[in-house]
């Protein structure tokens, strides 16, 4: 795989998700902001841009085991794995993050009132992506379900919200306030970072807001970077069949 400044880091990342580590390292945001040029995103954080291109072209020559090729598999299977895997991460961990979020408030907030904006966020974070998940699971799925039955059928498939791009546009719209809502929180904790002062429940829960993060930026990867487009290029060759 070439890797240049004018590659597109979204693609990149669907292509090889072993590139995905040195963004990460770089905080360069691959799933809701990865429609940008390696170029384009290395001028906002003012890095080296021949540096950041040798680490990614050296990252994606590195043997990794258990490497997955999430871009080669059929479009409901990928939903059916996003939504089997991703989703009830989402809901399963919002339960069991909130009680150590609130205890921690409720302990340290005094001497960290940006714990009580950290709560908010994630407070707001967990209604969203409920209500965000519902309409995938209810509407969009579904409708991409119908898609690849009607390839193989080779019938045709209508919809009631016209085309698929329509419900993707939302979907993409809702990642972008999800990927802004947790750069807040990244921030108000220095990264997730404990304080000098902070207990063991405090590190536990910073520790698990980071993993959320993280399965959020693959769980918005998958679907902004892989089964969007995808499911796009699918509607258009049914239309043209």
């Amino acid at each position: 795989m070439d890797i240049t400044k004018e590659s597109i880091i979204g693609e990149l990342v669907a292509n090889d998700y072993r590139t995905a580590s040195v963004f990460k390292k770089n905080n360069i945001d691959f799933c809701c902001q990865g429609n940008r040029t390696i170029e384009v995103a290395c001028k906002e954080k003012q890095l080296d841009t021949d540096k950041l291109v040798k680490e990614l072209a050296n990252a994606a020559t590195q043997i990794q085991s258990g490497s997955v090729d999430y871009k080669s598999w059929p479009l409901d299977l990928l939903a059916d794995y996003i939504e089997k895997t991703h989703h009830r991460y989402v809901t399963q961990k919002s339960e069991e993050i909130m009680p150590f979020l609130d205890k921690i408030i409720r302990v340290h907030g005094g001497h960290h009132p940006e714990l009580h904006e950290v709560g908010e966020q994630f407070r707001e974070s967990v209604g969203e992506l409920a209500s965000h998940m519902k309409k995938e699971e209810l509407i969009l799925f579904p409708f991409i379900r119908k898609m690849v039955q009607a390839k193989l059928d080779g019938t045709t498939v209508t919809a009631g919200f016209g085309t698929v791009q329509n419900p993707i546009g939302m979907m993409m719209h809702e990642h972008d306030t999800e990927g802004e809502r947790f750069r807040k929180i990244a921030a108000l904790t220095n990264n997730y970072t404990t304080p000098a002062d902070g207990c063991n429940t405090y590190s536990v829960t910073l520790g698990m807001l980071k993993e959320f993060e993280d399965d959020l930026h693959l769980h918005i990867h998958l679907e902004n970077n892989i089964l969007f487009p995808k499911s796009i290029e699918l509607e258009e060759s049914l239309a043209n069949n």
